[in-house]
């Protein structure tokens, strides 16, 4: 049997768990690169490599908690292949329309609102998942039948957990920085030092929790947190409701796209439809290939 080759550190980067910061610096070899040691032997560099030194174990742990929390098989039960090119497809189109859009009748303000619009999907959508999630997932435990709900209860818990860490790390980076300012105006100049500590450490904490949701965002909304292990159909469910209550609140904050009315209600409306029927035929693809209906 040939002996097994070492994977790449590049290739273990794209692994769900890196590389720990000691096989960083030695790069998968048993001895430190001589660069890693010319670099640290410089103090200039100091500035730039001990901070990188902090944050890569900290990455480190964030994203092992994202993946173990949410991952990579957890957006669907049953892989379609026909219906994630549908998807794609429907992605690509929608970039090209919405440039075409722009470039037409578009204004200055107009992009400017564009990419408003689009960091606002990011930051609104897990919203979004968390208020109207447990009331689709309700409905549907309650259209299963007793049998189904029982195989149910396990899953709930699992991504009622998933939900709870989001959440919980959402809600402990504004704590802790609100509590650090809140502090520093009552402690006497010659105690600073002894709350120096307390000041690093919230530093690291709120650092972690952000490193946390840049990892866990994406299959956080995905994955519906988790809810395709609950029942197949919940994420394409959950995506066609979502996507309507973004399309209102881009409406409530930012209007119709630019152009004539009939384009504007016509691109407006584009966009929830063209999901909402993708979700649709996907929950068919289900019930049909994989005998997955709503009450099992």
């Amino acid at each position: 049997m040939p002996p097994r080759v070492p994977a790449s550190l590049w290739s273990r980067l794209r692994e769900d768990e890196w590389p720990t910061l000691a096989e960083m610096l030695r790069g998968g070899r048993p001895t430190v690169h001589g660069w890693v040691w010319a670099v640290l032997a410089f103090p200039c560099t100091w500035g730039l490599t001990l901070p990188l030194l902090v944050l890569y174990p900290l990455a480190r742990s964030a994203r092992i908690r994202a993946r173990r929390l949410f991952p990579v098989s957890g957006h669907r039960h049953h892989e379609d292949p026909e219906v994630a090119r549908a998807q794609r497809a429907r992605a690509w189109i929608a970039v090209v329309v919405s440039v075409l859009v722009l470039v037409v009748y578009g204004e200055a303000e107009d992009l400017g609102q564009a990419q408003e619009q689009y960091f606002m999907r990011w930051a609104v959508t897990p919203w979004l998942l968390l208020v109207s999630g447990p009331v689709v997932v309700a409905l549907v435990h309650r259209m299963a039948s007793p049998q189904a709900r029982e195989r149910m209860r396990l899953p709930l818990r699992t991504a009622r957990r998933s939900a709870l860490w989001y959440v919980g790390a959402l809600a402990v980076s504004p704590l802790a920085a609100v509590l650090v300012i809140a502090t520093a105006p009552v402690v006497p100049e010659d105690l600073a030092m002894l709350f120096a500590p307390v000041t690093f450490l919230s530093f690291l904490l709120t650092t972690w929790v952000m490193l946390f949701m840049l990892f866990s965002t994406g299959r956080a909304v995905r994955s519906g947190f988790n809810s395709a292990q609950v029942h197949a159909a919940l994420p394409a469910l959950l995506t066609g409701v979502v996507v309507w209550e973004f399309a209102i609140v881009g409406l409530c904050t930012g209007g119709l796209p630019p152009g004539p009315p009939p384009v504007q209600v016509c691109v407006f409306l584009a966009g929830p439809l063209s999901v909402t029927a993708l979700a649709w035929w996907e929950i068919d693809r289900l019930r049909t290939r994989r005998g997955v209906s709503l009450r099992d």
